[in-house]
């Protein structure tokens, strides 16, 4: 990483506004998954080791510039005390005097959390006014919200144009991660892309084709392609403005772009539905292909296992419906098992992937797991991110 570390700055008895990605689930008052809360803990952790008096501050959901209590951060609140095992003291504001009077009182080893920062019509306008009003009781601030590194928020731009700052630990090792496999990976390096559109991930698809020596592609994205070839594929879900450019693609990659020999079919999206498996090339005119079928598993799983780098982003298939998540279980299963029994180094990237391996409990046999999903696409793809672009380099 290219840009100064929390580690590197001089933090006892400073403010420190921590910007983090505690945007989780919350069900009935309930944290339903802390992972992004146990994600922040080293670097909160290490920040009150060497002595800062700590503020954090993250968003919640999409309140609409005001306050909700559905989006209020209380539960993440309980949480994080839990986890810390230190006092959480939760303020029902971002900015204003309590901010610096909480800060003042707090009791050693205490954290201050502030309140959901999209309560504000500021935050995600970048407004300099709160901006300021944001930075004002602080003297550093850190950034270690990977996930939302992407936005040009106040929380992400605003206040560290203002502050001298620092990445947190988090990003470090999302950054080193991801310039692993942009950089030099170790070979052969597989890349695993799936989901729905082609469009969203045209950019990352030219950028893993300039570097990856397979790019398996699963989703239905994979039908924009197959209409580039000339198939049938009835009711699937096709982007007809971007077959050209999957004909470009497909062109340019020859056989390095793998895409699958089978798919699974129905009548509609929904749980209960017949389903049967296909050829690609015998799509019936009525149905919608919603997986990748047995055999593209196996394909798939061969480039795999030979693999020594994996980076996978998006789903095989709705993998939220049992019928049409056997093709996403199929790629996590091989992914892990070339993690473990084949010492390749894996990369998660955020989203429903990371969901997907949360499902199967196979989370701690991946070797990274990214906390940012559009964040790490827009990274692979070469695009300069904001929260990141703003934070000092090495040795300044």
């Amino acid at each position: 990483m290219n840009k100064k570390s929390v580690r590197d700055l001089d933090v006892k008895g400073k403010r420190v506004l921590v910007r983090v990605d505690f945007n989780v689930p919350v069900k009935d008052g309930e944290v339903t998954d802390d992972t992004r809360i146990r994600r922040a803990l080293p670097t909160i952790k290490h920040l009150l080791s060497e002595g800062a008096r700590l503020a954090l501050v993250s968003h919640l959901g999409r309140p609409k510039g005001e306050p909700d209590p559905e989006y209020a951060m209380d539960p993440v609140a309980r949480r994080l005390e839990e986890l810390l095992g230190a006092p959480v003291h939760k303020l029902d504001t971002a900015v204003g005097s309590e901010v610096g009077e909480a800060l003042e009182n707090l009791p050693e080893g205490g954290v201050v959390l502030l309140e959901n920062s999209r309560f504000y019509p500021g935050e995600t306008k970048n407004d300099p006014g709160f901006s300021e009003r944001l930075a004002e009781p602080f003297d550093l601030y850190v950034d270690d919200a990977f996930g939302a590194a992407h936005r040009a928020h106040a929380t992400t731009v605003g206040v560290a144009e203002r502050l001298p700052g620092a990445a947190g630990l988090l990003i470090e090792e999302e950054l080193d991660n991801l310039d692993d496999v942009l950089g030099e990976p170790e070979r052969p390096f597989v890349a695993i892309l799936g989901g729905a559109k082609v469009s969203d991930k045209l950019g990352v698809i030219e950028s893993l084709l300039g570097v990856a020596d397979a790019l398996l592609i699963g989703g239905a994205m994979c039908f924009t392609f197959f209409k580039a070839q000339g198939y049938e594929v009835g009711k699937s879900l096709v982007e007809d403005d971007y077959v050209e450019e999957a004909k470009r693609l497909l062109d340019e990659a020859g056989d390095r772009l793998v895409l699958p020999v089978d798919i699974v079919v129905a009548d509609k999206m929904e749980e209960g539905v017949a389903a049967e498996t296909v050829g690609v090339d015998g799509v019936p005119s009525g149905k919608m292909g919603l997986d990748i079928g047995p055999e593209a598993v196996e394909r798939f799983r061969d480039h795999i296992s030979d693999a020594k780098t994996i980076f996978w982003n998006g789903p095989m298939g709705v993998f939220e419906i049992d019928a049409f998540a056997k093709g996403t279980e199929g790629v996590a299963r091989a992914v892990a098992e070339a993690s473990v029994g084949g010492g390749a180094k894996s990369i998660v990237g955020g989203g429903d992937s990371v969901a997907a391996v949360a499902k199967l409990g196979v989370e701690d046999q991946m070797s990274f797991i990214s906390t940012g999903g559009g964040a790490s696409l827009e990274y692979v793809e070469g695009k300069e991110l904001p929260g990141i672009a703003v934070l000092p380099g090495k040795g300044t």
